[in-house]
């Protein structure tokens, strides 16, 4: 008990009797002093005292399919920032390959009782996943937002970037260069995002005059290798430019241009999506559609807030308009 104590209150920064005092429920403490000694407690890992498991702890849980792509941990200092002004502490929730899945985190939350969940890309972007322990969250009736596309089927709002409007940009900006062989590289084919993409770059290439051929879409991992083997692919059937789902899998494809023996822009132009961290120092600088990171994460979070505070959401989905950030990795076709 004697290293509970003092644990905790050299975490919040306050003495050991002022601890004592909010775990036995005294009088005397400032709300604010409160619910810090709770966070602590539940960030450190300590049960709560019976009398106060009732309540929800000042926690939040932040679910993330991945931290390789830069763009998550933008997201996650966006919401951690976002989350610290309203009192609140995020819970970090990483996803990893035959690891904690995230129906076991969904459960871990429960026990951390945390006031709600902010899911930065999952299983509910898929239409082929599972999503049967969404129905968790549910039933214990816990405020919950999710970032970016989802299926129609799960009631949570959601902050989303707009795919179409991404897609219209990267392929409007090619064809102002002159390409009229674009391919996409693509999430799964199940990926609701990548749906979104893929008809809209159907409908964008049509306005032009244009076909998409089936055998110019790739769809691989959101990965570097991904986009590294389906550019690998494109390249062989003659395209000229491609528009990725993500900066990893723009990277991966110049890789592939180059280990083919291609420079980049001048036989191969790539678009990549989000602009994460030093997208502008590749080489060559890379051409890509910026996702509003910050304003959707402050979103998120608003949202979210007003949720635990028993607010109404009006909108299912709220869409974030993106911006194309012309850089080194695009340029004119090559002559033949």
């Amino acid at each position: 008990m004697a290293g509970r104590l003092t644990e905790v209150a050299a975490k919040v920064g306050v003495s050991e009797a002022t601890v004592s005092r909010v775990l036995n429920g005294r009088p005397g403490v400032s709300e604010a002093t409160r619910e810090a000694v709770l966070t602590a407690l539940d960030v450190l890992g300590y049960e709560r005292p019976t009398k106060l498991r009732g309540e929800r702890a000042r926690l939040v849980g932040l679910v993330l399919p991945e931290l390789q792509n830069p763009i998550f941990p933008a997201f996650a200092d966006v919401v951690g920032g976002s989350l610290a002004q309203q009192g609140l502490t995020p819970v970090l929730c990483t996803q990893t390959v035959g690891g904690v899945s995230e129906a076991d985190y969904i459960e871990l939350l429960f026990q951390q009782r945390v006031s709600g969940v902010l899911f930065a890309g999952g299983l509910y972007s898929g239409r082929n996943g599972a999503h049967d322990h969404y129905a968790r969250l549910i039933e214990r009736k816990l405020p919950t937002v999710m970032v970016n596309a989802g299926i129609d089927e799960l009631p949570f709002p959601r902050v989303s970037c707009d795919d179409a409007v991404a897609t219209e940009q990267a392929a409007g900006h090619l064809l102002s260069l002159g390409h009229t062989k674009i391919g996409l590289i693509l999430g799964p084919t199940d990926h609701v995002p990548s749906q979104r993409k893929l008809a809209a770059a159907h409908a964008r290439l049509a306005t032009a005059g244009l076909e998409l051929p089936d055998d110019h879409v790739e769809h691989a991992m959101h990965s570097l290798e991904g986009g590294q083997a389906a550019a690998t692919r494109l390249l062989r059937r003659g395209v000229t430019a491609v528009i990725c789902g993500s900066d990893p899998m723009a990277l991966g494809a110049i890789r592939a241009a180059k280990r083919a023996g291609l420079r980049v822009p001048q036989d191969l132009s790539v678009v990549g999506y989000d602009d994460s961290a030093l997208m502008n120092c590749t080489e060559p600088p890379l051409t890509t559609v910026r996702q509003p990171i910050e304003a959707m994460g402050k979103a998120t979070v608003d949202l979210l807030v007003g949720l635990i505070n028993g607010h109404r959401v009006e909108s299912d989905e709220l869409l974030f308009e993106p911006e194309l950030v012309v850089r080194g990795s695009t340029a004119p076709p090559p002559r033949d």
